[in-house]
């Protein structure tokens, strides 16, 4: 192996990118619609919305907890719209459970998110 090759094998790209908060955030918001929209398919077991509604439910909760923190840098009316969906968040889910309800608001406010995170909010 000649010195360029073992440059680029060991400076080379690793495999692994490198993730900002926003790209973990966003791959985050994606795992979990995904899994709720595979749950909202006719046929999917009521399991499958049980445990996607409670990530989503998780994950929501973290969030709002995040932007409660004194130390959090969002500006103010932003941190109060994520608090407000998580309440809506964790009031639809229960109705997609107790009284079937679609989850498609969730979805829709998921998917809205991953929107603002790609920066397609500020586009639009």
């Amino acid at each position: 192996m000649n010195s360029t090759n073992m440059a680029r094998s060991a400076y080379g790209q690793t495999g692994t990118p490198v993730r900002t908060d926003r790209s973990t955030e966003y791959a985050i918001f994606e795992q979990i619609t995904a899994r709720l929209t595979q749950a909202a398919k006719p046929g999917a077991a009521i399991g499958q919305m049980a445990a996607a509604i409670h990530e989503n439910r998780q994950l929501w909760t973290i969030l709002a907890s995040d932007v409660a923190g004194t130390d959090n840098a969002l500006p103010q009316a932003l941190r109060a719209q994520i608090l407000y969906l998580c309440e809506f968040t964790g009031l639809h889910s229960r109705k997609v459970l107790n009284a079937g309800a679609s989850p498609a608001p969730l979805i829709d406010i998921n998917t809205a998110v991953m929107r603002g995170l790609r920066g397609e909010a500020q586009a639009a």
